[in-house]
């Protein structure tokens, strides 16, 4: 049996030509559909009032996402809000930073960004924890950033900005893909939440929350990234169908528990461990403290 029908949980790219899946069409002569699963949409400004968080009341907001910026942005709008030119913005991305540009004069704001990894990230925001921080969050969201925030003793409030909804899925018949290939937890959601397992074929997940899920939802799992031979969503889906292909049997997925957060917090705690570590006293400091 060979990979014929593929389903990819995203937007069609602007430009199907160059997305690294059509290479993997051509390579292999299979049809691709690209339909979204979730979609990510600002709350209102009800919704956000019922929070009760007083955006000047902070001193900094952390981004992790466009669309909270974009909420952000329009709440202040909407509420009258005149955010002063003395905030700080952190974001995880330098792409996210730079979105600011489409609402504030980017050179003369102090923004502040990482490379996308959770550890520089958190090391960006201890740089700066005198700061009083306005967590902007997506809901549904694995806890991470607020958690590891908390048991560093910042001062920080969580404001939902984002939610999560299902996208339109009318038409969709899992039955007639070999592969459907999801980038996050809230997919799997709202896959196993429209379908019956039964019906749904193998399944592809980038990220270890999403491969989490899929395994919890006793999903054929059969592909994952990103790995050490797998970097890309695209290239662990090129292995699959090849193996596939060639009757070859797929290697098990192996999921494993996300404790990045914790693996940060115990990195942290032994530096602060080796800073508190008081150096013994040389012999003649002991002489002259005899004297």
């Amino acid at each position: 049996m060979k990979v014929k029908n593929i389903l990819i949980s995203q937007p069609a790219p602007a430009v199907v030509e160059k997305s690294p899946f059509y290479e993997i069409s051509q390579k292999y002569g299979v049809k691709i559909d690209y339909r979204p699963f979730i979609k990510v949409v600002g709350v209102s400004l009800k919704e956000f009032r019922s929070q009760r968080v007083e955006i000047l009341d902070h001193s900094a907001v952390i981004f992790t996402n466009r669309t909270t910026v974009d909420s952000f942005f329009r709440i202040c709008e909407e509420a009258r809000i005149t955010v002063p030119e003395t905030m700080k913005y952190f974001c995880n991305t330098e792409a996210i930073a730079l979105y600011l540009q489409k609402y504030i004069v980017y050179r003369k704001r102090k923004i502040f960004f990482a490379d996308g990894k959770f550890d520089s990230f958190m090391e960006l925001i201890l740089k700066h924890k005198d700061e009083k921080f306005l967590l902007a969050l997506t809901e549904p969201n694995n806890g991470k950033i607020p958690d590891t925030m908390s048991s560093l003793k910042l001062d920080f409030s969580k404001v939902v900005l984002a939610k999560t909804v299902a996208g339109e899925l009318e038409g969709v018949d899992p039955k007639q893909y070999d592969l459907m290939v999801f980038y996050s937890p809230s997919e799997i959601a709202t896959l196993v939440a429209t379908f019956d397992v039964e019906q749904i074929p193998a399944v592809a997940a980038f990220g270890n929350g999403t491969a989490c899920a899929a395994a919890n939802a006793q999903l054929n799992l059969r592909a994952m990234a990103p790995t050490p031979e797998a970097p890309s969503m695209a290239k662990a889906v090129d292995i699959y169908i090849g193996k596939v292909n060639s009757g070859q049997e797929p290697d098990p997925v192996v999921v494993s528990g996300g404790a990045k957060s914790a693996e940060f917090l115990k990195t942290q705690a032994g530096k602060t461990s080796r800073r508190h570590v008081r150096k013994p006293e040389t012999a003649g400091a002991e002489k002259k403290t005899k004297a």
